[in-house]
């Protein structure tokens, strides 16, 4: 798949950190690699009410949203509040989501967002990175953490397939409509404000269990719900086999899908194991 850029495309009109020498909210535009614009918010969370500590002493999490979300989503911004007791926050709109340019490739070219991400967050000061990514962007967590070995120090994957082109639930038989049929993308752009590119991938990314054996020596974190609609336990543990000895998996009981499921109670335990393992 390939993606030009489209959509609103503006300049942040804040001075980033590493001028003022303060941790500031932001807001801004990140060119990615091939060229999107990548609406994008840095919040400093804890680090604003523990001024005795500069701003590389805490950790950042770079957090990844699910298909058809954004930044500014509340299910969006109710994760990055509860990761904000715990650290920095950097969200951020996946391309053709929201107020980013470009069209959805469905998690094949959103690791180049990802990456313009994590290097922002690196660039504010922060020695400490940690992804977390829900369904798509949970899978999108797993493969930039392979194919950037090094960029991340902890990465946590929630509700994330393991492998491509599932169709084996009627949510995701569904999703694959939206995807591939021309009257599912004006859904997905006028209904979910998801613009999605037309072409097949060409070629398939590599697949997120074949990315999982790439992670380590970063911690990795996997988390799914017993009750999720879209991939059931298998995917999990298919993903959790594939790094035996590495992977920590979080089977979680009566949780659903992705974000809207994440109890604040997980994001939580979340939190406190990524300041544990990140270092």
């Amino acid at each position: 798949m390939s993606s030009g850029p489209a959509g609103h495309v503006a300049r942040s009109t804040v001075r980033p950190n590493s001028e003022t020498g303060t941790c500031a909210p932001l807001r801004t535009f990140l060119p990615t690699a091939d060229g999107i614009s990548v609406d994008s918010v840095y919040e400093p969370g804890a680090v604003v009410y523990d001024t005795s500590r500069p701003c590389a002493d805490h950790p950042v999490f770079v957090v990844a949203h699910g298909f058809t979300g954004d930044v500014d989503r509340p299910h969006v911004r109710r994760v990055a509040s509860a990761l904000a007791r715990y650290g920095a926050v950097v969200t951020f709109s996946f391309r053709g989501h929201g107020r980013s340019g470009g069209r959805s490739t469905v998690g094949d070219r959103e690791v180049l967002d990802l990456a313009a991400a994590v290097e922002w967050a690196r660039s504010l000061g922060h020695t400490r990175v940690v992804t977390v990514g829900f369904s798509m962007g949970g899978s999108v967590v797993l493969r930039h953490a392979a194919l950037h070995p090094g960029t991340v120090d902890a990465v946590v994957s929630v509700s994330a397939p393991a492998r491509w082109y599932y169709r084996g639930t009627a949510p995701m038989r569904r999703l694959h409509w939206m995807v591939t049929r021309p009257a599912g993308r004006l859904v997905g752009r006028y209904g979910f404000r998801t613009r999605i590119h037309h072409r097949d991938w060409d070629p398939v990314p590599l697949s997120p269990v074949e990315a999982v054996p790439r992670i380590a020596p970063a911690p990795l974190l996997i988390v799914h719900g017993d009750r999720d609609g879209y991939f059931p336990l298998d995917h999990p543990r298919m993903l959790a086999g594939a790094a035996p000895g590495h992977a920590e998996l979080w089977v979680e009981h009566g949780m659903g899908h992705a974000e809207h499921a994440a109890a604040d109670g997980l994001l939580a335990r979340i939190g406190d194991w990524a300041v544990a393992r990140a270092g």
